[in-house]
């Protein structure tokens, strides 16, 4: 089975002053999650669509859905976790608890707070995972990485062109993504920036997926505004 996992655990602490997580504030008048949530529902691979969210704001989500007519019955909201991973794991687990789990399953998981994603981008995802086990969805690095290991000092300038920006979504394969999630060490989970890492730390291959410089990740009032910019570049065409 493919399943989607969506990520909307955050809090939003980088937005301001706002009333709510940044995954519900309004984006050309329907929530950034409902943008999200929509792209996949266009993909009928995907047998169910899993949404990880703050416990306090679990009933809301649900309301949202349904007020947007997203209220359907591939569609299941769940308690999140305390950090990315472990929101990735709470999935996992609710898909173990609650359906056969086997060793052809993959997870698509993906930003809530990233609602430009492509049909594209999806597909390829699932076309990959089903082959390579882990996927990441990455953009050529633009600008020069300057790498400081103690914020002061240049400590390396990799090569540009072997460098890649992160997106998601990044999909795996679901036993192997539990398999080595639980190998790690605490001192390893405690290094990991995505689930991708996972798979980097344990030595395992990652496929890169292209994704797309619009593609944002909407963290801040600046993320904010520049997506009210795509969407209303995308309705004048």
């Amino acid at each position: 089975m493919i399943y989607a996992g969506i990520l909307a655990g955050g809090t939003g602490t980088r937005m301001g002053n706002v009333p709510m997580p940044k995954q519900f504030l309004l984006l050309n008048e329907k929530p950034i999650i409902v943008h999200t949530v929509e792209k996949f529902i266009l993909n009928s691979s995907f047998n169910k669509i899993i949404i990880a969210t703050p416990k306090e704001w679990l009933n809301h989500t649900q309301d949202i859905l349904k007020k947007f007519g997203l209220d359907l019955p591939n569609i299941t909201v769940i308690v999140g976790g305390n950090d990315r991973n472990q929101t990735i794991m709470s999935i996992v687990n609710y898909i173990e608890s609650n359906f056969n789990l086997n060793n052809e399953d993959i997870i698509v998981t993906h930003d809530a707070v990233r609602p430009f994603l492509t049909h594209r981008i999806i597909q390829e995802n699932i076309n990959n995972a089903l082959e390579f086990g882990s996927v990441d969805t990455v953009v050529e690095a633009v600008d020069t990485i300057v790498e400081s290991e103690d914020n002061n000092f240049i400590s390396s300038i990799p090569r540009r062109d072997f460098m890649y920006q992160g997106q998601t979504p990044q999909s795996f394969n679901i036993m192997k993504l539990k398999e080595l999630y639980n190998a790690l060490t605490e001192s390893e989970k405690e290094v990991l920036t995505d689930a991708c890492k996972i798979f980097a730390i344990k030595g395992e291959r990652v496929k890169l997926v292209r994704g797309e410089n619009f593609n944002i990740k909407i963290t801040t009032p600046f993320d904010l505004n520049v997506a009210n910019a795509i969407i209303k570049g995308s309705l004048d065409k």
